[in-house]
């Protein structure tokens, strides 16, 4: 008597389905990138005819894009996991404040450092326990937190714009390692660890698990209650390392730093293809999606156009994003099979 057993084909047909997706989603994403690019083109073409101002913006809109990118890793983990995280903009601030105070200052570089990721990781982890362990919904908790340590941060620097002396710091956005700012280098090894941890670590394997189904997820053997508190404690660890490249470029931070950093976030990571309703995403997509809004933004500077109409296509792509997750690829999948 033989058994028979299910085909594999199943599982690895849906795997190289998603992969199809996900594929087909980024191409999306530099198509636009090319797009915007093209637009640049047109409008300004005396400046796109110069090689070296191409290349200088280029590097620009990276070292734009470096800070919000390390927090959309964050958020992408968050919002993969079944969360959301509308305190990212102020973790970001109380972080650079509390790192740019007069006693952590006298400590050096490596205590500001220190401090900033310390108090970030910190943060994030109040979130984490109040959302896990006292069920809270993830909304209300961070959006709690988002005017806490707004506050607190105002409170810490007296409403006053905390002026970082430290050299090491301050050198940070200056410094050019092969040509490429270092905040640029400091985003790649961010999403470099992050891909990784998402898909060839146990970890992330639960943050999906998670996210797609809480209940099973649990009955496999999860503990879904710690898992979610360190992913807000990952989120958290982001925004303390953003708040280092922020104080960096500006010299200084304040309580208002970072503002609407949390929409930026989630934005990016919406239309890099991450399920608002958990359990999919992918920090390519994410970064893509980080790229495309620092683009736009640098190509309206560059044609002197105002920040609410930047703010208004902003929210048009956005909301287009969402409408596509509503299709589902899955069904566009179909269609074109038909």
């Amino acid at each position: 008597m033989t058994t028979q057993t299910a085909p594999p084909e199943a599982p690895v047909k849906q795997e190289r389905r998603k992969l199809d997706e996900n594929t087909l989603r980024n191409l999306g994403l530099v198509g636009v990138l090319i797009l915007l690019i093209v637009v640049g083109i047109v409008t300004k073409p005396d400046l796109y005819s110069d090689p070296t101002w191409v290349k200088n913006n280029f590097l620009t809109i990276l070292q734009q894009a470096s800070a919000i990118g390390v927090v959309t890793v964050g958020m992408t983990f968050v919002i993969i996991g079944g969360g959301i995280d509308l305190s990212v903009g102020a973790i970001v601030a109380i972080a650079g404040v509390w790192s740019t105070t007069l006693a952590t200052q006298s400590y050096g570089a490596g205590g500001m450092i220190f401090t900033a990721i310390v108090v970030g990781t910190v943060v994030g982890l109040v979130n984490g326990v109040l959302i896990a362990y006292g069920k809270l919904v993830s909304f209300i908790a961070t959006l709690a937190m988002m005017v806490a340590a707004r506050g607190l941060a105002a409170q810490i620097s007296g409403k006053q714009t905390q002026i970082s002396t430290n050299s090491t710091i301050n050198d940070i956005a200056s410094t050019r390692p092969l040509g490429i700012p270092l905040l640029v280098w400091i985003l790649a090894a961010v999403v470099v660890v992050g891909w990784v941890l998402l898909n060839r670590t146990t970890f992330g394997r639960r943050t999906v698990a998670v996210g797609g189904n809480p209940e099973a997820a649990r009955l496999a053997g999860i503990n879904v209650k710690r898992h979610t508190m360190l992913l807000f404690a990952l989120s958290g660890l982001c925004c303390g390392i953003a708040a280092i490249m922020l104080t960096s470029q500006a010299t200084s931070a304040q309580a208002a730093m970072a503002n609407l950093y949390e929409l930026d976030a989630i934005a990016a990571a919406i239309i890099g293809g991450t399920l608002l309703s958990g359990g999919r995403g992918t920090i390519v997509g994410a970064l893509f999606g980080v790229l495309v809004f620092s683009t736009i933004t640098n190509l309206f500077a560059i044609n002197n156009l105002s920040t609410e109409v930047q703010n208004m296509v902003k929210g048009g792509i956005i909301v287009a994003a969402v409408l596509i997750q509503q299709f589902r690829y899955q069904s566009l999948t179909h269609l074109f099979k038909r």
